[in-house]
């Protein structure tokens, strides 16, 4: 593991300090590799999520009400296509 130096503005340093305190982590270094891990795979879920929308807004757009919309939602979702 490679090792880092970095520098936190106060509050930040005081919530790390708070979690490590309240045993939530048994370190500064564990809540910040938990930190970047829920982040990179938050950005996973953005980045599919921002896949789709582009797939979608390439493919045009519908005519469709929000109801119709709903319906149609609905209807896949229940495993009747």
């Amino acid at each position: 593991m490679t090792r880092q130096s970095i520098s936190f503005t106060k509050p930040n340093d005081e919530w790390l300090k708070a979690q490590v305190k309240n045993e939530e982590y048994t370190s500064k270094s564990e809540l910040i590799n938990d930190l970047i891990r829920q982040a990179r795979k938050q950005q996973v879920q953005v980045d599919f999520i921002r896949a789709k929308l582009d797939k979608s807004e390439r493919s045009g757009f519908t005519d469709d009400t929000k109801e119709q919309i709903l319906k149609q939602s609905k209807f896949l979702l229940n495993g009747q296509i």
